[in-house]
């Protein structure tokens, strides 16, 4: 009884939110696993249970591997823009972090684009990585002519070896500034007392950076490749605002949307659960460590 009376409250307090989560997360989650194990491929409804067969299919049966082409796809798509962000967040950040003047101003025009939605920053990208060379040319490719670069010319994300490459620098744009801000609070929050001590020893700034400030940026450094890993897997407005449902720049996001296109709810909610499980094994390990961390501490 004086447990209740304890917990009470509480659980009265956070019922509605629990309610909600268990409903509109757990419970929808719940039905796409068992639409994924059906055979409903149409708008008639579910037959039967099929086991792992939509799955299988997916890694096998699929039209011209168009699913594997679709994680490889993303592979690079997830490769660059995780590259990209990190480097230039922490490139500006250590900027900052040395001191520069207006630097309020700074954070203000690197933050500003993880305000702007991916569909509008996508319509925008699309101009400036026309893919027309030449008289055709246009957005990023119609300035280099202009400079008489024409050597920069290319076709950008239509380029079958590395569009997929090119179809990154958006996102790099949109999120390096929110990685900035992340890799600067890691470098404020570092005790003044641990560089007066470097100092004093006679490391020099290389030394100082190298073993006693970069060390400390490791826990940032991981939520940073967390957070936006997470965001790469389940990119879709970007990708369909600059190219649209393309062959050469489909990602699983976009094959679930062309799967419920053609009502086969069955193939889209078993993508859906592998992406949510590629999710999962990033995320997860990262809750484990920081659960584990914060105990010892």
């Amino acid at each position: 009884m004086r447990r209740l009376r304890h917990w009470g409250p509480g659980l009265l307090l956070l019922s509605p939110s629990l309610i909600l989560l268990a409903v509109f997360v757990y419970g929808l989650i719940a039905w796409t696993t068992k639409v994924s194990v059906s055979d409903e491929h149409n708008a008639r409804g579910s037959k039967g249970f099929v086991g792992l067969d939509n799955y299988v299919n997916l890694f096998t049966n699929d039209i011209n591997d168009r699913f594997l082409h679709s994680l490889k796809n993303l592979l690079i798509f997830t490769v660059v823009f995780m590259a990209g962000t990190m480097v230039m967040g922490l490139l500006w950040a250590f900027l900052l972090e040395r001191g520069v003047r207006g630097e309020g101003f700074v954070r203000t025009v690197y933050l500003f684009p993880m305000a702007v939605s991916f569909v509008a920053s996508g319509v925008v990208w699309r101009w400036l990585m026309n893919p027309g060379t030449g008289e055709d040319a246009g957005g990023l490719n119609a300035v280099f002519g202009a400079l008489h670069l024409e050597f920069l010319q290319n076709t950008w994300w239509t380029n079958p070896n590395w569009g997929m490459a090119a179809m990154a620098m958006p996102a790099i744009w949109q999120l390096s500034g929110y990685v900035m801000a992340l890799f600067l609070a890691g470098f404020r929050g570092i005790p003044q007392e641990l560089r007066e001590a470097a100092a004093m020893d006679g490391a020099s700034t290389y030394r100082l950076y190298r073993n006693v400030i970069f060390p400390q940026l490791t826990p940032v450094a991981l939520s940073a490749l967390i957070i936006v890993g997470h965001m790469s897997m389940k990119m879709f407005d970007l990708i369909m605002s600059v190219s649209g449902a393309q062959w050469l720049t489909e990602v699983p996001a976009v094959y679930v949307w062309q799967a419920l296109l053609t009502s086969d709810y069955a193939k889209a909610a078993a993508i859906s659960i592998i992406l949510l499980l590629l999710v999962a094994m990033v995320i997860v390990p990262y809750l484990i460590w920081t659960n584990r961390t914060e105990q010892r501490s």
